[in-house]
């Protein structure tokens, strides 16, 4: 929210004073742990525990102990990460309006403090995802070295593709989620693995229109960044097209949703291909990033939805 300053004198206006403390240090830490990010993956890795419930027949007021763990192992592996590639691109965020202001761009929280927070969030989420399965950890140590290692490090300020590189680490928690429950995986539990990977890049490609020049300044290789609005076009429309199918191979959810999931999926292509046409690209691109947020949110929940009421069997 912008915030809009007062002109009265601090001896008028006590909340003067309190605005110009800053952020507490609570906003601070949570502005490291990235945690919409967070709260976006743990949506996804319930639905993932959720449906492996329902499909092996378990009880889900049987496996609470699982599921705590589950969640919260989850949500230290990807703060972790998240920290870590907060410490580790320092030197690149203060070019970019929505990074400059991290307390490790203004050092406001130690750098060493920093990466010690991250290598001990990730360490304590692995500990408490090992008590549930070690297939559940081993998927959560894959997501948290692709985004930390494959992605952070290695492809982010090299590569276009490092969105792609990127996705693989935002696929994997309904994998979490599932293994915890069911160490073999179904079918289906792939199927979440290809919706999640397919939708990032359609949705990280229409901020990253939103944000090309700051991308540009920073010297990241985002495709828009790189190619132009046009392949960029182009490559979403892709990727939400490779959407099509995935509902017909998840055909053991039921009729009603394919039907929904196939509307979802063929309105945001048609959103997509609007944007040949349309002259804004810029408003384009936030339409593509707000229906991808509508999207994600309506499909896993209507996947739990569907299954509602079997679970608790």
């Amino acid at each position: 929210m912008n915030k809009v300053e007062s002109p009265a004198s601090p001896l008028i206006d006590g909340s003067t004073a309190a605005k110009e403390k800053g952020p507490s240090l609570l906003q601070e830490w949570k502005a490291l742990i990235k945690t919409g990010i967070v709260n976006s993956n743990l949506i996804t890795t319930f639905a993932g525990f959720w449906l492996a419930v329902h499909f092996t027949g378990a009880s889900f007021t049987a496996n609470w102990d699982v599921f705590l763990l589950t969640m919260a192992g989850s949500a230290l592996v990807i703060a972790g990460g998240c920290i870590i590639n907060n410490w580790y691109d320092a030197d690149i965020d203060p070019v970019m309006s929505r990074t400059k202001t991290r307390p490790s761009v203004t050092g406001s929280i130690p750098r060493n403090r920093i990466l010690m927070a991250g290598v001990s969030s990730t360490a304590l989420g692995h500990i408490l995802l090992l008590l549930t399965t070690l297939e559940a950890a081993m998927i959560a140590f894959l997501g948290w070295f692709t985004y930390v290692v494959l992605y952070t490090v290695w492809s982010k300020r090299r590569y276009t593709l490092n969105t792609a590189i990127g996705s693989i680490s935002g696929a994997v928690p309904p994998l979490i989620g599932w293994a915890a429950v069911d160490p073999g995986l179904h079918p289906i539990a792939y199927m979440l693995f290809l919706i999640m990977f397919i939708w990032q890049t359609p949705h990280f490609l229409a901020l990253a229109m939103k944000k090309t020049k700051e991308y540009k300044a920073a010297g990241v290789p985002m495709l828009p960044a790189v190619h132009g609005f046009a392949m960029t076009k182009r490559q979403i429309a892709i990727y939400v097209a490779f959407l099509l199918p995935l509902p017909f191979l998840m055909g053991e959810l039921g009729p009603v949703f394919i039907v929904i999931a196939t509307l979802l999926n063929i309105g945001w292509l048609a959103v997509s291909f609007s944007g040949f046409v349309m002259k804004n690209d810029l408003k384009w691109a936030n339409m593509i990033f707000i229906y991808s947020l509508n999207y994600l949110t309506i499909l896993f929940l209507l996947m739990v939805g569907v299954t509602f009421e079997f679970p608790f069997g």
